[in-house]
């Protein structure tokens, strides 16, 4: 186990490939030329990491046409990076987050597929002081009044179970260092906030906007004000 530890943790800790599993958290798939620019190197080199990480089974590569685009293999490579963020020194996390051009993403952004920053950890929070959700062992349950939330909203918590992946869990966020919801329940409710416009993506970015409709009924459903 040891071994086996220390081989993911020496792929990891590679700056050029820290960087690319980085880019991956977007949840959106990139050519190898795309990585390369992120990860300021040459095409030769960022074809030796893809390669290591694909080996590993941390990313996977489809072909469409004369492309190969990258991603991650599943959900929890994109928790597993993002929780590595919380393990940066307090004065250093600080720093980081307190600049200028980190305060939209620390605000609110993606993670993977569900969402994070300061939004997503209220959320979680109000869903937890509301009962809509319990923590259960190192996952979240739903509760019966969580059941009738989660239909208002038409996110079908039976077909959610059926996924093969985990429903619901708490994923720490690397900028508030508290928990926010993941799994297939945060999935849905990241894409119904979207699908309603209470949240929107933007280009080329994990930052997501909240839009004025979104504040208004985020604080009629879960007295969150954002």
């Amino acid at each position: 186990m040891e071994k086996a530890i220390g081989h993911i943790t020496s792929l990891i800790g590679d700056p050029i490939r820290s960087q690319i599993l980085w880019t991956l958290l977007d949840n959106r798939a990139y050519t190898a030329t795309e990585l390369a620019i992120r990860a300021d190197t040459s095409a030769q080199n960022i074809s030796m990491h893809l390669k290591k990480l694909v080996q590993a089974d941390l990313i996977t590569v489809e072909s469409q046409g004369r492309h190969r685009y990258y991603k991650f293999s599943k959900p929890e490579v994109a928790h597993a990076i993002e929780a590595i963020g919380s393990l940066i020194p307090a004065s250093k996390h600080a720093a980081i987050i307190s600049g200028p051009d980190n305060s939209a993403i620390r605000h609110c952004r993606t993670c993977y597929d569900h969402l994070a920053g300061r939004v997503g950890v209220l959320i979680t929070e109000s869903l937890l002081k509301q009962r809509i959700i319990e923590a259960d062992a190192n996952m979240y349950a739903v509760t019966r009044k969580g059941v009738t939330f989660f239909t208002t909203l038409a996110i079908d918590i039976d077909e959610l179970k059926t996924y093969r992946r985990t429903f619901a869990k708490p994923c720490l966020d690397w900028s508030e260092r508290k928990h926010h919801l993941a799994g297939s329940l945060g999935t849905a409710l990241l894409n119904k906030m979207i699908s309603l416009d209470y949240l929107r993506k933007t280009k080329d970015s994990r930052v997501v906007i909240v839009t004025s409709k979104g504040q208004q009924h985020l604080y009629d459903l879960l007295k969150i004000t954002v």
